[in-house]
C-alpha cells in the first residue's frame, strides 16, 4: 500500500514537472517567434511569400467549414432565444440577444475551434513530417532557422486570417438568425436590428476580435511545438496532431473564459 501510494506520488510529480518543461518551452518558442518577427521586418527579410502561401492555403480549408457551422448555429440561437424572450413576450428582443450571444460567443468560439482543429494539425503534421524526415536539422545546417522562416510565417498567417474567419461566421450566422427571428417569430428585419443596435457596443466586436487572434496565436505555438518535437516516425507525428489539436481547444477555451470575464466586469451591456 505504501509503495503504491509513493508511485501515485511519483508520478504526480513527474506530470506536474512535465507540465512545467512544456510551458518553460512555449515561453522560449514564443520568445523565439517575436524575435525573429521583429527582426525580419526590420531587416525587410522576413518570409512574406511563405506567409501569404500559408495564409491562402489555412485560408481555403477553413472558409467552408466556417460558412458550414455558422449556419445551425445562427439557426439554434435564433429557435432558442427566441422562444424563450416569446413566453414572457418580449420577442423584441430576440435581435439583441442572439446578436450578442453570436457575436460575444458563438463566432469566437467556432472559430478557435476550427482553427484549433483544422489548422493545427495541418501544421502540426507539416512540421512533425519535416522533424522526422531530418528537414528541420537539414535546414539548420545550412544556416537557416526553422523557426523563421516555418513557424513564424504559420503565426502569422493564422492571426491574418483569424479576423476573415469570425467575420465570415456572424455574417452569416446573423443573417440566418435574422431569417428565422422573421419568420418563426413574425418579428420585423428592422425590429430586429433595432434592437441588436441597441444592446450592442463596439466592444462586443473589438473583444470577438481579440478572442479570434489570442485562438490563432494559441495554435500556432502549440502547433509549432509539437511540430518540432516530433519523434518516432509516422506514429510519433500522429501523436503530435493529436495532443496539438486538444490541447489547442483547451487553451481556447481557457483563454476565452478569462476574456469574457474581463469584458463582463469592464464592458458590461448597456442599453444605448
Amino acid at each position: 500500500m505504501r509503495a503504491a501510494a509513493l508511485y501515485r506520488l511519483y508520478r504526480l510529480a513527474a506530470i506536474f514537472t512535465k507540465s512545467l518543461s512544456t510551458i518553460g518551452r512555449s515561453v522560449v518558442l514564443a520568445g523565439q517567434i517575436i524575435t525573429w518577427t521583429v527582426r525580419g521586418i526590420l531587416k525587410r527579410n522576413f518570409a512574406v511569400g511563405e506567409t501569404i502561401t500559408q495564409a491562402v492555403t489555412l485560408l481555403r480549408v477553413t472558409t467552408l467549414p466556417a460558412i458550414l457551422v455558422a449556419i445551425p448555429f445562427g439557426a439554434v440561437v435564433s429557435v432558442q432565444v427566441g422562444a424563450l424572450v416569446d413566453t414572457v413576450g418580449a420577442n423584441s428582443l430576440v435581435g439583441a440577444a442572439s446578436g450578442i450571444g453570436i457575436i460575444r460567443q458563438g463566432a469566437p468560439l467556432a472559430t478557435g475551434v476550427l482553427l484549433g482543429g483544422v489548422c493545427a494539425s495541418a501544421i502540426a503534421a507539416d512540421l512533425g513530417s519535416r522533424t522526422v524526415r531530418e528537414e528541420l536539422q537539414a535546414m539548420q545546417v545550412m544556416g537557416v532557422d526553422p523557426i523563421a522562416r516555418l513557424i513564424a510565417p504559420r503565426m502569422l498567417a493564422l492571426m491574418l486570417i483569424a479576423p476573415m474567419l469570425l467575420v465570415a461566421i456572424v455574417a452569416v450566422a446573423m443573417l440566418v438568425a435574422l431569417t428565422v427571428s422573421v419568420w418563426q417569430f413574425g418579428l420585423s428585419s428592422g425590429g430586429f436590428w433595432s434592437s441588436f443596435g441597441a444592446f450592442s457596443a463596439p466592444s462586443d466586436l473589438a473583444f470577438a476580435v481579440l478572442k479570434a487572434e489570442t485562438g490563432a496565436m494559441i495554435v500556432g505555438l502549440v502547433a509549432g511545438l509539437r511540430g518540432l518535437e516530433a519523434s518516432g516516425g509516422p506514429r510519433g507525428v500522429a501523436d503530435g496532431v493529436n495532443s496539438s489539436v486538444v490541447l489547442s481547444i483547451t487553451l481556447i477555451f481557457l483563454s476565452f473564459l478569462g476574456l469574457t470575464q474581463l469584458q463582463t466586469m469592464f464592458f458590461p451591456s448597456q442599453v444605448a
